[in-house]
């Protein structure tokens, strides 16, 4: 006899419904029974770009404290919330940027502008002026926030414009006439690094954030020059078009270095490969006077003489998103927090202005809910950005009328130029004008 086992399937068993639930519902998913569905998810990327630009306000608020324009920002590596500012008039502030409140306020800590600021080990504050003096402040919290004895002091030559500190050694280079490495221990500088050939001024000087023996300079020379404090020399120096204002180095490309021109343009450098920029990115309409990239390497901000803040994608060399107030003045100094959700900017006017990265963001708690329902919107606009509609709503950027009006007058002439340079082509014997590209035109020569 054979037997057959029987199988019993156990009855299904259905959980009361809680609140808040949703109604469960039955799809019949054949795409021939929605025949709208791709008209109705285009109408959802397109409301959702519309969303974006009218819940679009970036500016959250202002610290106070300065009496004369903010030259120089830095973050406190580590920290969310504290960042420096350093003025025209001597002072120096610590600010507390989630409470908006300052932590320290030193004032007088130089005779004339503080020109350079960077955090050292252990809760300290380095900073230099045109003064000729470098000062070593405790960063702390105290009691008393207006406490205003360095300490220490080291005295220089010349007037100082810049200063950087060794990511994890107690070294730290300063940007003169020379660039000099500096060791806290000891009262004057222990190294001078320079060109052989070089007679410029040193505008801006920063470690690189990897390869921490490495640090890269510009000059008025309109030069940039990457040193090794380990030979103790300079290694390689590019002259290029125009001088540079400002200099950052990618926190997740190593090789990769941004700097901010007189000509109205950024560009990023590979330090293997310093013949051609690897990017231009163009918008500015006066010359961009600082930089600095996004924790994530994913985008940059840049501030400009023409009293714009313009925030943009890594490799996107165009459209970025352009902060602006009727008050701001020319910006001379932008920065990115830790966390890389706000932007903080020091202008003429004396205020330090704290921006949202990304215009529409919603601050403060956001449920689950809401949080799908955001990304939900950003993969339809992304999916349907080659949209005519939903692609110029998208790109669209409201401008100051002065800044627009450059901005036409800038394009204008660049088509005039081009029209000339066509013209002559034409009119000279075949094969000796070739067309140059963009890239090849930025640097002049290389040094070795």
């Amino acid at each position: 006899m054979v037997k057959i086992s029987v199988l019993q399937h156990a009855p299904s068993v259905h959980l009361p419904a809680r609140p808040g639930d949703p109604t469960p519902t039955t799809r019949n998913l054949d795409p021939l029974m929605h025949p709208f569905a791709r008209a109705r998810e285009r109408n959802r990327a397109l409301n959702a770009a519309k969303m974006d630009k009218l819940f679009a306000k970036p500016f959250v608020g202002a610290l106070e404290g300065h009496i004369d324009a903010v030259e120089v920002l830095c973050k406190k590596p580590g920290s969310l919330s504290a960042v420096a500012s350093g003025s025209w008039d001597g002072g120096v502030i610590l600010h507390n940027v989630s409470e908006r409140k300052h932590i320290r306020r030193i004032q007088g800590a130089h005779k004339g502008k503080v020109s350079g600021l960077c955090f050292a080990q252990d809760d300290r504050l380095l900073s230099c002026g045109v003064d000729s003096k470098i000062k070593l402040w405790d960063a702390s919290p105290q009691d008393d926030i207006t406490e205003q004895r360095p300490l220490n002091e080291y005295p220089g030559k010349s007037a100082f414009n810049s200063i950087d500190h060794h990511r994890s050694d107690p070294l730290f280079a300063t940007a003169s006439n020379i660039v000099q490495i500096w060791d806290e221990t000891k009262s004057a500088a222990i190294s001078n690094l320079t060109f052989p050939t070089s007679t410029e001024t040193i505008t801006s000087v920063r470690f690189n954030l990897s390869e921490t023996s490495v640090l890269g300079s510009i000059g008025s020379d309109r030069t940039f020059t990457l040193y090794d404090i380990r030979t103790g020399k300079a290694e390689r120096r590019i002259v290029m078009q125009m001088s540079s204002n400002a200099l950052a180095w990618s926190p997740t490309f190593p090789t990769n270095v941004l700097l901010a021109s007189e000509d109205h343009n950024l560009y990023t450098f590979d330090v293997r490969q310093l013949k051609t920029p690897t990017h231009i990115y163009k918008g500015h309409v006066a010359a961009v006077m600082s930089c600095d990239w996004s924790p994530t390497g994913l985008e940059f901000v840049s501030g400009g003489w023409d009293r714009t803040v313009r925030i943009w994608k890594e490799g996107q060399g165009t459209r970025p998103e352009v902060y602006h107030t009727k008050r701001m003045q020319r910006v001379s100094s932008s920065i990115f927090t830790a966390d890389a959700r706000f932007v903080l900017t020091g202008s003429d006017d004396g205020n330090v202005r704290i921006w949202k990265a990304k215009a529409s963001e919603k601050l403060g708690i956001i449920t689950a809910r809401e949080r799908a329902a955001i990304e939900y919107r950003d993969t339809l606009k992304d999916k349907w950005k080659q949209d005519n509609e939903v692609g110029r709503i998208q790109r669209n950027r409201h401008l100051p009328k002065p800044v627009y009006q450059a901005a036409k007058l800038k394009r204008t002439m660049l088509d005039t130029r081009a029209v000339k340079e066509e013209r002559r082509r034409k009119h000279t014997r075949a094969g000796e004008s070739k067309p140059n590209a963009e890239r090849k035109k930025v640097v002049i020569t290389e040094q070795t």
